[in-house]
């Protein structure tokens, strides 16, 4: 990096998260906010734009999510570097974004010191993780070669989200199937991918079908 400030764009759907996030930047001198998304679409316009040297992505935004805009970003630009900034430090988010080319993962109760630092090593093209995630790709770097067996690992509720995992439905469709809130769904998928050591939702379904549970109903015990 030379002495310039950091060009930094902040793409997050929830207003107060980019106010909060424009001041903590307009008070250092080595950083310059360039541009604001609302939405993944914008955050990709916004890159292709300004070519900052940082991107701020949440992963949860409508119209593209963060994961797609990373995905589109880096497409564009191998070089772009981005620091997720989110809400969610479960495997089906945290996998796929350091994979897609994400250089940092920051949770958003990160401390504001952290936070500047961990702008400062993404710019310097350092990976920055938080403490949790972290923790998390030793263990997938660590895992086992075979997932353990379902039927000793998950409980009947996870066991129940891992075969409509398999059937190709969303966390609001399983909620409806299941009678449950959504955001305990996405606990469900968090818990099983944790367990079976498996980074997103295609791997549970590869897995499943390979146990032979792919074509069993929900409350079906394996067999």
């Amino acid at each position: 990096m030379s002495n310039q400030p950091i060009r930094i764009i902040i793409a997050d759907d929830h207003t107060v998260v980019r106010e909060g996030l424009a001041a903590i930047l307009g008070d250092q001198d080595d950083m310059n906010l360039v541009g604001i998304a609302t939405n993944g679409a914008e955050a990709v316009s916004l890159a292709r734009q300004h070519a900052p040297d940082v991107i701020l992505m949440d992963l949860v935004m409508p119209h593209m999510d963060g994961l797609a805009a990373i995905q589109a970003i880096k497409a564009a630009n191998p070089e772009a570097r981005i620091l997720v900034l989110t809400s969610f430090a479960d495997d089906e988010r945290v996998f796929p974004a350091i994979k897609a080319g994400a250089m940092g993962y920051l949770l958003k109760d990160t401390p504001r010191q952290e936070l500047i630092q961990a702008i400062h090593n993404v710019a310097r093209g350092i990976i920055s993780l938080h403490p949790s995630i972290a923790r998390r790709i030793i263990r997938e770097i660590n895992q086992p070669d075979e997932p353990p067996s379902p039927a000793v690992t998950l409980t009947e509720r996870e066991m129940e989200t891992l075969r409509l995992i398999t059937r190709g439905l969303s966390n609001h469709e399983m909620a409806v199937l299941m009678n449950i809130h959504e955001n305990t769904v996405a606990k469900y998928v968090s818990a099983v991918l944790s367990k079976l050591h498996l980074a997103n939702r295609t791997q549970a379904a590869l897995y499943a079908i390979r146990m032979g549970l792919a074509g069993e109903e929900p409350g079906t015990p394996p067999g």
